[in-house]
């Protein structure tokens, strides 16, 4: 087997055993998220809400803030997200299907793109409910 072989061999093998999500985390976004620095939780807690499951049944994640940027992954009713900031219709979000935490609800001493450990994106508020913070 070929070295290029192997390493398609590899990161197939990878993705297979790779949990739903984990994925998005390491995506490169085209627009990153930005927490901002503050002395309270620099984000505010959401969740998926309002997705008909007759329909596609998803949210989708984007690389920015917009149609026109690729999606990164899927949200679906119900699984909860961190909001940290907003460009038009369309909210920056932080979140974890592990339920471990995602570093964004304690203050943040400097404005700093957000780098992990959770998931982040860019999803359109449409579908997000804001329920504190």
């Amino acid at each position: 087997m070929t070295h290029a072989k192997r390493s398609t061999f590899a990161v197939a093998l990878i993705s297979l055993f790779t949990p739903y999500g984990a994925v998005a985390q390491r995506a490169k976004l085209d627009v990153p998220v930005i927490i901002k620095a503050s002395d309270l939780d620099p984000c505010s807690n959401g969740v998926v809400v309002g997705l008909d499951p007759r329909g596609d049944g998803f949210l989708a994640v984007k690389s920015g803030p917009g149609l026109r940027h690729r999606r990164v992954d899927k949200l679906f009713n119900g699984e909860k997200v961190y909001v940290c900031g907003r460009r038009g219709d369309w909210l920056a979000i932080v979140y974890s299907r592990r339920n471990s935490g995602c570093g964004v609800t304690s203050p943040w001493v400097r404005t700093l793109p957000y780098t992990g450990p959770c998931a982040v994106g860019w999803a359109h508020r449409r579908w997000i409910e804001i329920w504190a913070g």
